[in-house]
């Protein structure tokens, strides 16, 4: 109750009391609940009361013969639902005003189970592990923190047997073996240092060389792997460059350990764009990260719309003869070439007309192919500039003729050429074939491509409307909804391009209820109006450079 900077008082739809809390936090006074809350209080209770008694057939029996179950019997249906992971419970808490944080601990203390309770742990080969101190000891790393003048600091549980101060243990992802030097047993700020701890137990250490966020160690002569935590996929791209010059290492290392410590950023330094790429999920956690770099790591940043990963290619075939020729005193440059450029497909027939002397396929990385095809005849152009010819085809395709973005699924052919016995060399064909190319690409109608999205949105159903409304803004193309109880799951395929804003747009529509997941799907050509804006955009740059 009270959301926001006034908030002050909580419901607890378990116990059915208000909890109303001094300014400054800490031990709340039980009151009335208000009858202004009474009617969504007691709808929620009954909600909660149906769930725990559907998850246990003698709550339900005595649910059925009651129509009521009191707190003993609600607290014992929670417990065995939180064992079969069947119901999550949300609390309400300010922990900067210590509001609501005794609640969440009397629960753990009253109701959750304990780890000799839950389900055992599986293995990455399915095998399972019993939470028994007196078994093989394993632990699982599941978070990282850096500490200033201290070093990084791992959390882990200890899933089976005993760890103690001085163990060597086998990391099963690095092979590495790690020494533990240290054992703290950690209540917020506050460390202890302990000698043992046994299965079950919730610990961390200090200065572990090799290991890292889901890592697995056991003791040495045992293979065991625990089943990762599947982090979900960023929703959010910044570009991010430091303000200062000289800092670029202290960046990246920042950076790095950022990754360390949260493994759902993700941070790409990309040659393509000749920018560093850092994921995340959104806004917020953003802001969270510029605040570390600038507080933390005292670094001065500015995070900028990252550049959009386009494609070039071709729709139709052209021929050109292109000569090279320079004369500077000595020995001068020239090639000549004679080359047809087409676009390839999967399953193109082999080019007739020609006589084929000799075929090139290269899959790029960045996808697509290019093929080239040697059907000089006659010796016009000697068999070893072939590959300078190459070489120049594939240094434009690594900066299109376009817009400078990597070129895709071209077939060339070259038919014909001339050389001097003196002034051919390497680079004079070489030029030769990066100037036949370019010229060709202008004059084979090409094409911009861009990279699509598959998205998956998961929003209440009443703001269904308003999202496929925005989306469409967003040029996207919708394949289908599917229903997942009071949500809707919107699924489209929406332009990287558009998707800069969407984070933002789709937390403001729906007030932050709504959630979204994307992966890379494929290519489509640019709108023709885009792609004209984009070549004229990059022709200006290049005048300017």
């Amino acid at each position: 109750m009270n959301q926001g900077e006034k908030f002050d008082a909580i419901v607890d739809v378990l116990n059915m009391v208000l909890y109303k809390y001094p300014q400054d936090g800490g031990k709340p006074e039980k009151l009335p609940i208000p009858d202004s809350e009474k009617e969504k209080v007691n709808q929620l209770h009954q909600e909660l009361i149906e769930t725990i008694a559907g998850n246990d057939e003698t709550l339900m029996e005595r649910y059925f013969e009651k129509g009521e179950l009191d707190e003993d019997e609600m607290k014992l249906g929670l417990h065995h639902s939180l064992i079969k992971h069947e119901i999550f419970p949300i609390f309400c808490v300010s922990a900067k005003k210590n509001m609501g944080s005794g609640r969440i601990m009397g629960f753990i203390d009253n109701v959750c189970p304990s780890a000799y309770e839950m389900p055992k742990q599986k293995t990455v080969d399915g095998k399972e592990i019993t939470c028994d101190e007196n078994e093989s000891t394993s632990i699982f790393v599941y978070k990282t923190l850096s500490e200033p003048h201290v070093g990084d600091l791992s959390f882990f549980k200890v899933l089976s047997g005993k760890i103690k101060v001085g163990d060597e243990l086998t990391n099963e992802n690095t092979n590495q073996i790690e020494r533990i030097n240290q054992l703290y047993e950690v209540e917020g700020s506050k460390r202890t240092p302990v000698q043992e701890l046994v299965a079950g137990d919730i610990g961390a250490t200090l200065k572990l060389k090799n290991t890292h966020t889901n890592n697995t160690l056991h003791e040495k002569g045992k293979h065991i792997e625990i089943v990762p935590i599947q982090f979900p996929n960023p929703t959010l791209t910044i570009a991010v460059e430091g303000t200062k010059k000289g800092e670029e290492e202290k960046l990246s290392m920042a950076l790095h350990q950022l990754v360390e410590e949260d493994p759902t950023i993700k941070v790409e330094v990309s040659p393509e764009l000749k920018q560093t790429l850092l994921h995340c999920h959104g806004e917020l956690h953003l802001a969270i990260i510029k605040w570390k770099l600038e507080n933390a790591y005292k670094l001065s940043v500015d995070f900028k719309t990252p550049k959009i990963p386009y494609r070039e290619t071709i729709r139709k075939s052209a021929d050109t003869v292109y000569r090279h020729k320079k004369q500077s005193g000595g020995n001068g440059q020239f090639a000549e070439v004679s080359m047809k450029i087409e676009p390839w497909y999967e399953g193109i027939e082999e080019p007739t007309g020609y006589n084929i002397r000799g075929k090139e396929e290269h899959d790029l990385p960045w996808g697509g192919k290019l093929v080239y095809y040697n059907c000089v005849v006659g010796g016009a152009i000697d068999t070893r500039f072939h590959p300078s010819i190459m070489k120049g085809i594939m240094e434009k395709m690594h900066e299109g003729p376009l817009t400078g973005s990597y070129v895709r699924d071209v077939r060339v052919i070259v038919y014909d050429g001339k050389m001097h016995t003196v002034d051919s060399n390497d680079l004079s064909f070489k030029l030769a074939g990066m100037m036949a190319f370019k010229e060709n690409f202008h004059n084979a109608d090409p094409q911009l491509l861009e990279p699509f999205y598959y998205v998956e949105i998961h929003a209440p159903e009443e703001v269904t409307g308003s999202i496929m409304s925005t989306i469409q803004s967003h040029r996207a193309v919708v394949e289908g909804m599917d229903a997942e109880g009071q949500f809707s799951i919107i699924k489209a395929q929406i332009p990287y391009a558009e998707m800069h804003e969407f984070s933002n747009d789709l937390r403001s529509l729906t007030q932050g209820r709504a959630r979204f997941n994307m992966k890379f799907d494929h290519y489509e050509a640019v709108p023709f109006d885009l792609q004209k804006a984009l070549i004229s955009e990059f022709s200006n740059q290049e005048e300017l450079v």
